[in-house]
């Protein structure tokens, strides 16, 4: 997704297809979002393909859908890949399951993956990272897109215990799931078939693995989701499918570092802020505003359901948009400006409600990694070119952000 404000002498395309990967491109989403926001916050679109949906746009009512899983269940999907049909992890994936079953199964995870839980991690966290970065410090130069793509697999691997020699594999599965459009991602057979070669790859993976595991187990993550029973019975399938689900949607975390990083670059503020300390905080948090690495979820509206004063018949499908509801007026002052100091920040980057991203305090403890890091070592950073946008409806984030780096010198 575009990360750019709209641009006030760009014609708003009202028409425009919000579902289409390649918008996200060179479209201006952002002006779409806004004028939806002043004038049908609540409004019934079509996708390219002619299926409709409604799509939401205000903050309050993201958060509504998000929170009222009793009105819009996520039991028939949560992206706009399955819209039109049943999906199949409905009732095994932590993603595709609403509560109580969803709160059973997601609680023993929740526990594995607080802030208090992956406190232990720090050092690994804090390695892996340093490792990610040195090669761009010691080249004083650094596509910043590229080298954080590789920072969820190293530090979930890590925890899972996967080999080393796979994270790159992963990396790359991960990636394709979540962008199958990305041109240096999709097969040549098109965009579906790069979603369905990745979702098999990963599942087929995770299926060996929890194999081996089983028959050794151990104390890291994946050994902890073999354990997850459901009603009372193991679940291999379950843990599969969450392992997967984890995996996948990490792979949007580090567009929020690459963003932040990038906007301290272009703004001539990152040495401002790589000397305050104070501000660590909200700078995460506002890097996870103005990315929205995950720019939207599907719902179904269980019954007929009043919505920003718009009636939704049973059964309807439901898009919130999180890139909307995070730059929205009525929330956040001056929300078109990436303002490192801004607090508090009710941004909607990790969901809301019961599907609040299960590993929302493991991303804030990376990025923090990331920052610190970064200001330990850099002094300064400027773009060294434009960054283009990654072509996809659910990842928004950039491809490309060169940057030139300014090295700090340590005796």
């Amino acid at each position: 997704m575009r990360l750019t404000p709209p641009d006030p002498g760009r014609p708003v395309d009202l028409g425009a297809d919000l579902t289409d990967p390649a918008y996200y491109v060179d479209g201006d989403p952002h002006a779409v979002w806004r004028e939806l926001r002043r004038t049908a916050p609540v409004s019934l679109r079509q996708t390219g393909a002619g299926i409709e949906y409604w799509s939401v746009t205000r903050h309050p009512d993201v958060d509504r859908v998000l929170r009222d899983h009793r009105s819009f269940t996520s039991t028939r999907g949560t992206f706009l890949n399955v819209l039109g049909r049943p999906d199949p992890a409905a009732g095994r994936q932590l993603a595709a399951t609403d509560p109580p079953r969803h709160t059973a199964m997601r609680s023993p995870l929740h526990q594995t993956l607080s802030l208090r839980s992956t406190a232990g991690e720090d050092p690994m966290i804090r390695e892996r990272v340093r490792a990610l970065l040195m090669p761009s410090v010691e080249a004083g130069e650094m596509d910043v897109a590229t080298v954080m793509s590789g920072l969820p697999v190293a530090v979930l691997g890590s925890m899972m215990a996967l080999p080393a020699d796979d994270w790159q594999q992963l990396t790359d599965l991960a990636a394709m799931a979540v962008a199958p459009d990305e041109p240096a991602r999709m097969l040549p057979k098109g965009p579906q078939a790069t979603l369905q070669r990745a979702h098999r790859a990963l599942f087929a993976y995770f299926q060996d693995k929890a194999h081996e595991r089983r028959e050794n187990p151990g104390s890291d993550l994946m050994s902890a989701l073999l354990d997850l029973r459901i009603d009372d019975q193991p679940d291999p399938g379950s843990m599969v499918s969450n392992c997967y689900s984890l995996m996948v949607g990490a792979a949007t975390w580090p567009h929020a570092a690459t963003a932040g990083l990038y906007q301290l670059a272009e703004s001539g503020r990152y040495a401002e802020y790589a000397g305050r300390p104070e501000l660590l905080d909200p700078l995460i948090e506002e890097a996870f505003r103005w990315a929205s690495p995950a720019n939207h979820f599907l719902r179904h509206a269980t019954t007929e359901v009043e919505l920003g004063g718009v009636r939704l018949p049973a059964g309807a499908p439901v898009v919130v948009w999180l890139g909307s509801a995070n730059r929205d007026e009525a929330v956040f002052t001056d929300p078109y400006a990436f303002d490192p100091a801004r607090w508090p920040n009710r941004h909607l980057a990790f969901g809301s409600g019961p599907h609040n991203c299960l590993g929302a305090p493991l991303a804030r403890r990376m990025i923090r990694h990331v920052f610190t890091e970064m200001f330990e070592l850099v002094t300064d950073v400027a773009p060294a070119g434009p960054p283009s946008h990654v072509a996809s409806n659910f990842v928004a984030g950039y491809r490309h952000a060169p940057v030139k780096l300014e090295v700090a010198q340590h005796g």
